[in-house]
C-alpha cells in the first residue's frame, strides 16, 4: 500500500529537495464551491480550452485539473497560483516559463475518470500518467496498434482475468515515459518495451533506459498509474491534495 500523505491545505509552502520526487493526486468531481474558487485561477487561454468540452462534466474536470497544478506549483514556487506562467514546450509538453529567480519545477500531470496525478521534480524531467482499468478498451485491436511485438507477446499469455490490468499497465508505463521525454508521438510506440505482468517489477527496454527510472502503483482501486522520472532519483513521496473550498 502507498502512504500517500495528506497535505494541510493550501497556501503553505511545498519543500522540495533536489533530486526529489513528488506524486499527487486530487479528486476532479467536487461541488459546485470549490469549482468555483479553483475555476478562478485559470488563464484566459486555459479557460477557452474548458469551454471547448462539449460535456459540463469533461469542463469542470479539466478546470479543476490546470487549477490544482496552478495551486501545487504556486506552493512549490511561492508564487500566487494565477500569476505563474505555463506553456507548451515546442512539441506541446506543459512547462515554466522560465524567467529569473524563479525555481527550476518540473511537472507533468494526467487524469483520468474524475482522478488526477501530477508529478514535481527540480531540474530533471518527468512524465506520468493515470488510466481507469476498463475493460471495453483492452482490445487485441489497440494492442496490435500501439504495442511492441515482446508487449504483444507477453499479452497474450497473461490469464484472462488479469489481461485489462495488463493491458492497461503497459499502456501507462509506455505514456508515462513518451512524456517524460517530451516528444509525444514522434517517438514510435513499438520502438520500446515495458513489463507489463501484474505483480511483478516494472522494467523499461529502450535506447537511453539508462536514464530513467520507471515506477508502476494503483493510486485508487480500479486505476494504475506510472511515473518515469530522471535517474538517480532521491526520494520519491506520495501526498493527497485537498480540495478546499473558500472560508
Amino acid at each position: 500500500m502507498i502512504p500517500w500523505l495528506i497535505h494541510d491545505g493550501r497556501g503553505s509552502p511545498l519543500l522540495l529537495a533536489e533530486g526529489d520526487v513528488h506524486v499527487w493526486r486530487a479528486d476532479l468531481d467536487i461541488d459546485p464551491l470549490g469549482l468555483d474558487r479553483l475555476s478562478a485561477l485559470l488563464s484566459v487561454e486555459e479557460k477557452a480550452r474548458a469551454a471547448r468540452f462539449v460535456s459540463p462534466i469533461d469542463q469542470n474536470r479539466f478546470t479543476v485539473a490546470r487549477a490544482v497544478l496552478r495551486e501545487l506549483l504556486g506552493g512549490y514556487l511561492q508564487l500566487p497560483p494565477a500569476n505563474i506562467c505555463i506553456e507548451a514546450s515546442p512539441r506541446g509538453k506543459p512547462v515554466l516559463r522560465r524567467e529569473p529567480k524563479v525555481v527550476d519545477v518540473r511537472f507533468n500531470l494526467s487524469h483520468s475518470q474524475g482522478l488526477a496525478l501530477y508529478a514535481f521534480t527540480r531540474q530533471r524531467e518527468v512524465g506520468i500518467d493515470v488510466e481507469k482499468i476498463q475493460p471495453e478498451f483492452a482490445t487485441e485491436d489497440i494492442g496490435e496498434r500501439y504495442f511492441s511485438a515482446r508487449e504483444r507477446d507477453d499479452l497474450r499469455v497473461i490469464p484472462s482475468e488479469l489481461r485489462s490490468e495488463a493491458f492497461f499497465l503497459c499502456w501507462t508505463r509506455k505514456e508515462a515515459y513518451i512524456k517524460a521525454r517530451g516528444e509525444g508521438l514522434y517517438i514510435p510506440l513499438d520502438s520500446f518495451d515495458v513489463t507489463l505482468t501484474p505483480n511483478e517489477a516494472a522494467e523499461l527496454t529502450s535506447t537511453d533506459s539508462d536514464r530513467w527510472e520507471l515506477h508502476s502503483f494503483h493510486p485508487r482501486p480500479g486505476f494504475v498509474g506510472a511515473l518515469v522520472v530522471e535517474a538517480p532519483e532521491g526520494q520519491l513521496q506520495f501526498w493527497e491534495w485537498p480540495v478546499l473550498n473558500p472560508p
